[in-house]
This record gives C-alpha cells, sequence and structure tokens, in this order.
C-alpha cells in the first residue's frame, strides 16, 4: 500500500530552530552526528519562521528518508504504533519520544500539530491502557504535559549530566543495526 495512502504530507512542517553559539558549533555537531547517525541523513533547508517578517534562514536538519537503511518501510499505522510501542534505547522508551514530541508539535502555534504523530500517539496510549487492563491510561489530559515534562528533565539531566558516552550511543546504533 502506498505511503501517501497512511500520511498525506502536508504543505507545511512545523519544527523549532536553533541557534548554536559559534563556540559550541563543534561539540553540537559532534554529538548531534552520533545520537542521530542511525537512520537519519543531514540535509540543509531553508526554515522560515512563523513571524512573516522575519527572514527564512538555512538550517541543518537531520530527516530519515526512505533509501536510508535504517527506513522500515511503509507500515500499516496499528503495526507502527507496535513497533514504537515495544521499542527502547539508552535515550528511553521511543514512546515517551513520540509523546513528547507531539505536545512538542502542539505548542508551537495553533496550526502546529501533526496528524501523523497525533494518531501514532492515540495507538501507543490505547496498546498501554490494554496492556495495563483498565489501570490508569497513558497520556491523557494533563498527563501528556507530565510525560513531557518528566521526558524533558529526564533527558537534560542525562546530557548535562555526561550520562550518554559515545559508547552508549554506538551500541544503541548497533543494537538497532543488528534488529533491522
Amino acid at each position: 500500500m502506498p505511503f501517501s495512502q497512511y500520511h498525506i504530507s502536508p504543505s507545511r512542517v512545523w519544527g523549532a530552530a536553533y541557534h548554536i553559539p559559534s563556540a559550541y558549533v563543534a561539540d553540537v555537531r559532534a554529538y548531534l552526528d552520533i545520537r542521530e547517525v542511525n537512520g537519519y541523513s543531514i540535509q540543509y533547508t531553508s526554515f522560515h519562521p512563523a513571524n512573516p517578517s522575519q527572514p527564512a534562514i538555512q538550517c541543518l536538519v537531520y530527516i530519515g528518508l526512505p533509501n536510508n537503511p535504517q527506513f522500515v518501510g511503509v507500515q500499516e499505522p496499528d503495526q507502527l504504533a507496535k513497533h514504537i510501542w515495544r521499542s527502547r534505547g539508552p535515550s528511553g522508551e521511543n514512546s515517551e519520544y513520540l509523546f513528547m514530541l507531539e505536545v512538542a508539535l502542539e505548542g508551537l502555534g495553533k496550526e502546529s500539530g501533526d496528524k501523523h504523530v497525533k494518531d501514532l500517539a492515540r495507538r501507543i496510549r490505547a496498546l498501554a491502557a490494554r496492556e495495563s487492563k483498565g489501570k490508569a491510561s497513558v497520556g491523557t489530559g494533563d498527563a501528556d504535559a507530565e510525560v513531557a515534562e518528566i521526558a524533558v528533565e529526564s533527558e537534560m539531566l542525562r546530557v548535562t549530566n555526561g550520562a550518554v558516552s559515545h559508547e552508549q550511543e554506538e551500541t544503541e546504533r548497533a543494537n538497532t543495526i543488528k534488529s533491522s
């Protein structure tokens, strides 16, 4: 089944751009090159701020392309949600990342939500609810903000405390390659 049948690409993609002071560019780039090495390709693209009076800027982005060996191919949404639900790396649960992404995208602006991300998050919440068999569901209502806040705090502590080493990132890369 064609990918477009599951996800119609929007005419606008929302995101955030970060200016990295020149003194930190090499360190940030080295960290991101390790973190994003498995499944993402570096691309340069124009970023258009939400405020149309601000000029577009060129940005480096990491994009998962279909020709990347880690691209799992077109998957039916339930199958993809199950894959995300059971996947975990040194950075944490993939479902946690998806919930944080959903909250972050919705927080960028009134038109910024992503239907595909929201649908996957809904499916994963349903999986979590079924698994917990009636226990409190994951990521509903204010819990979305709590999940995102806890996950962001955890990631910030992990990174600022140096809890992620080059070896851990390479282990994550190796494990992902083996599992594909």
